[in-house]
């Protein structure tokens, strides 16, 4: 269900071609470009996909006693700018002109606090499973789309949440294949 076309809304920050559910939980960034993409995996509960969970955790609609996972959860306050589900469809819960509460506590480079001058793109999926074609087609687009509006992203400022969150965060997983994503993305660009 790859989106036929994802375009950027330079004034807005929301993505022709996306589902839109906006979130509350976001606030202004900081002056300074955006200049970082993280990918991220969820799956609620874990391991569970088609759920539509992830959505109702963006927007403060989980309901803890839906399953025991929830009740730990239900009380965060996250986001992301967009998440992808497995057969490809594209979800976008923030503007890219915002800051989403995707990184929590995270550094990149020396500079800490990701959320300040990132997007966070969510995969649903786990660790340990491999991602969908859908998935890598959606994500190969939409990279491309946001490469194009925030130049400062480049192949080595797109990042993995565990990468800059080590030892507190796993995701996207031993199962994101980099090599394939980074080809698809960045293969004869000059990156």
């Amino acid at each position: 269900m790859l989106p036929q076309a994802i375009r950027l809304d330079p004034e807005t920050g929301w993505c022709h071609g996306a589902r839109h559910c906006p979130s509350p939980n976001f606030n202004e960034r900081p002056s300074g470009e955006v200049s970082l993409l993280v990918i991220h995996n969820i799956s609620l509960p874990p391991g569970q996909f088609g759920t539509g969970r992830p959505a109702a955790l963006f927007q403060n609609r989980l309901d803890p006693a839906e399953h025991p996972y929830f009740e730990g959860i239900a009380h965060l306050r996250v986001s992301a700018h967009f998440l992808i589900e497995r057969d490809g469809a594209l979800t976008q819960f923030v503007g890219c002109h915002q800051r989403a509460w995707h990184a929590g506590v995270s550094r990149f480079e020396g500079r800490e606090g990701c959320n300040d001058f990132s997007l966070g793109v969510e995969l649903e999926g786990t660790d340990d499973l491999p991602f969908t074609e859908a998935q890598y087609d959606c994500l190969k687009v939409l990279t491309a789309e946001l490469i194009r509006c925030f130049p400062a992203i480049d192949a080595a400022r797109v990042t993995g949440h565990s990468d800059i969150a080590p030892g507190r965060k796993t995701d996207p997983g031993n199962c994101f294949d980099w090599v394939r994503y980074r080809a698809d993305v960045f293969e004869g660009e000059g990156q």
